[in-house]
């Protein structure tokens, strides 16, 4: 199994976020730096997190983008479906005479366990990642924030 490039930006996007002073906004060029992306990928990384209604675009001098729920809010789920959508990781390809893809036993298997990684993910919020964050990118992006 394996996410996207984009939710690995989106994920480590919505934490940053989530270390700046409430009310406080930061451009896409400092968030972008610290991840080591293009500014251009990032803002289409932005962009689905906007149309998600998980971050704003503030724009103006001191504008860029800011979170419009609070961390303890925010799961990684939300993120992720953001991103990835909603479909299944495993789709059951075989369907013939002897095999019917609506009543496969390896797509129940695989569903379920789908399931139980989703709970886990929907449990695990954004907060709880922010005690875990080194206090330099924090004052980075403290100092960054318009």
């Amino acid at each position: 199994m394996k996410y996207t490039k984009a939710t690995n930006y989106a994920l480590h996007t919505i934490a940053y976020l989530g270390l700046l002073p409430s009310g406080k906004a930061i451009g896409v060029k400092p968030l972008a730096e610290i991840q080591k992306v293009s500014p251009t990928y990032l803002s289409k990384v932005l962009t689905t997190l906007v149309k998600a209604g998980l971050i704003i675009s503030a724009p103006g001098v001191k504008g860029g983008y800011r979170l419009i729920k609070d961390v303890e809010d925010i799961t990684f789920l939300d993120v992720i479906q953001a991103v990835e959508g909603l479909n299944p990781l495993f789709h059951c390809s075989l369907d013939n005479h002897v095999h019917d893809r609506e009543n496969c036993f390896i797509q129940q298997t695989m569903n379920e366990a789908e399931k139980k990684m989703e709970e886990h993910l929907h449990s695990q919020t954004i907060a709880l990642v922010l005690q875990k964050i080194d206090q330099r990118v924090s004052d980075y992006l403290k100092s960054e924030a318009g």
